[in-house]
């Protein structure tokens, strides 16, 4: 099987970090230090329509929380 169909199949899960960036990760595989399941599983595509649905702010979530402080202290 040629890696294009190889991956069309593949399951991946959405994963997320501590700063709450999130990412794609092979469904069978133990996830990367530092990231946890964001609760959503399929097909590639899939779960590329559902980060772009939830993660609508790119800013790390320490970058955030900085700006928000700043904006309260002015």
């Amino acid at each position: 099987m040629n890696k294009d169909a190889q991956e069309n199949n593949t399951i991946y899960k959405v994963v997320i970090n501590h700063e709450e960036q999130y990412s794609l990760w092979p469904a069978d595989q133990i996830n990367p230090l530092g990231w946890q399941d964001a609760g959503k599983s399929g097909l590639k595509q899939e779960c590329l329509d559902y980060i772009k649905q939830v993660w609508t702010d790119m800013r790390p979530l320490s970058l955030r929380q900085l700006m928000e402080k700043s904006a309260d202290a002015g």
